[in-house]
């Protein structure tokens, strides 16, 4: 079946499956008067995209989002060369955010632990021209704050909204994208509403730190760094496109292979590169700590939201999460009870095969589950397709137990209790109503074409 909106000319469910599937995308320099072509921050071997990178299901990647895509990369590698430039009216200041799950990559590839990561990679960007790298922790903290007080209120609700639950988390772009252009009003009433912690740090940087720095947010470049490409098309996405501006929250996506391929074009080696401190958004904490969240690799949106949920409904403290694997392991089930009876049903899913069944499930009236953390990729975050790969296409099996091992010896970070938390949340918010807060941690979601007439597609 040949796709009604994609960049290829030949699409099919088979070819989608296929691991050595052509390219979706071949990113290709854009040219523009403003540039010297001979630049060296544009050596660099173009970036590619592959069917399996795109999350999309069958429904790829418009033309237009496509050339957006490609872009992206390009424009974070122009802001670099004009700001080298004598005319400063075109120059912007280059923030860079890191995801916590890119981390453990570059810590396993270099076998060094992460808070040296963190610093030879706050080193490295700032050596070739960017002013400030922050780490997105206190993004995934407000992430799943409010994802925890949505889950409490549907709870509550849900004997007169009949959508209240289940409750899907909202954080993986390739979920949402499928649920957009595929599911439809079958699933998206049933979406957390919390931004993701990448568009949570977009808000943070063009709203929180634009107003500390006294800086016109246009006047900022910001890219963050991270293990997923599908993060490159939910960076377009309407709701996050500040219209009076004209800005996105985040200007681009660039994946840990990019930085690391970036790093090897311009003969630099993360072990060599002068450690740098990365910087706070929050002048109060003298130093971003390096943690993690509770979970499976991941930010650990079922962890927290279980524990949060457990003592604010049942008055229930729950210490220790006991996972039950159900089909496969990525597909677990975590329950509460209380007098015997099970009041808390939740559950992990990861992969497209399981969220079919998941959403089989759903569609049949047989669905189970309070909340379920929806992930698009085998395995979580860590595993995200812009890090975890080969150059053939298939999994690095062995970096990514590397990387799960790193990871999971991170401390871990509790939002509910980290006081500079909340001062961060009073300070950035306070004095607007809570429609205006609502606007800033909180999105919408759209049906980007007609729901397929089908779930039965086989994955």
């Amino acid at each position: 079946m040949k796709c009604d909106k994609c960049t290829k000319k030949e699409c099919s469910k088979k070819r989608i499956n296929d691991e050595n599937e052509r390219l979706v995308i071949d990113r290709k320099s854009s040219s523009t008067s403003d540039i010297d072509e001979e630049s060296e921050f544009h050596k660099l071997a173009n970036a590619k995209i592959f069917l399996t990178d795109c999350l999309a299901c069958e429904n790829c990647v418009t033309p237009t989002e496509g050339s957006r895509i490609a872009q992206q990369y390009q424009e974070f590698l122009t802001v670099l060369d004009l700001n080298q430039r004598c005319d400063e009216s075109k120059h912007k200041v280059l923030v860079v955010s890191i995801s916590p799950q890119s981390l453990p990559y570059f810590a396993a590839k270099h076998c060094i632990n992460v808070a040296d990561v963190t610093q030879r990679l706050s080193g490295f960007l700032k050596s070739i021209g960017v002013h400030y790298v922050f780490n997105m922790i206190l993004a995934a903290d407000f992430s799943l704050l409010e994802s925890q007080r949505e889950f409490v209120q549907r709870f509550y609700q849900r004997s007169q909204n009949q959508h209240a639950l289940p409750m899907f988390a909202s954080a993986c772009p390739g979920w949402i994208r499928y649920a957009e252009k595929a599911l439809g009003s079958l699933v998206l009433p049933h979406i957390c509403t919390a931004k993701s912690p990448h568009q949570v740090m977009g808000s943070l940087i063009k709203d929180y730190f634009a107003k500390k720095q006294h800086l016109p947010p246009e006047k900022i470049f910001h890219a963050v760094i991270t293990p997923c490409y599908d993060k490159k098309l939910e960076a377009l996405g309407e709701d996050f496109y500040n219209s009076v501006c004209k800005i996105q929250d985040v200007d681009c996506v660039l994946t840990s292979g990019e930085v690391a391929q970036m790093m090897d074009q311009k003969g630099f080696q993360l072990t060599d590169v002068e450690p740098k401190r990365s910087d706070n958004l929050f002048e109060e904490i003298s130093d971003v700590a390096i943690a993690r969240h509770d979970g499976r690799g991941s930010d650990g949106f079922l962890e927290h939201i279980f524990k949060y949920a457990a003592k604010e409904i049942f008055g229930i403290e729950v210490k220790e999460i006991i996972y039950k694997t159900l089909r496969n392991k990525d597909f677990q089930e975590v329950t509460l009870e209380k007098d015997g009876e099970v009041v808390l049903r939740f559950a992990a899913t990861y992969g497209f095969r399981n969220i079919q069944n998941m959403v089989q499930k759903l569609k049949k009236g047989k669905f189970p589950y309070h909340f379920v953390e929806v992930l698009a990729c085998p395995g979580g975050c860590l595993n995200g397709k812009g890090q975890a790969m080969t150059e053939s296409r298939k999994m690095d099996k062995d970096l990514l137990h590397q990387m799960e091992d790193v990871y999971s010896s991170l401390p871990v970070h509790l939002p509910e209790t980290d006081l500079h938390v909340q001062m961060l949340y009073q300070e950035w918010l306070e004095g607007r109503n809570s429609t205006k807060v609502h606007e800033v941690l909180h999105r919408q979601y759209h049906v980007l074409s007609e729901a397929l007439t089908s779930v039965d597609i086989k994955w």
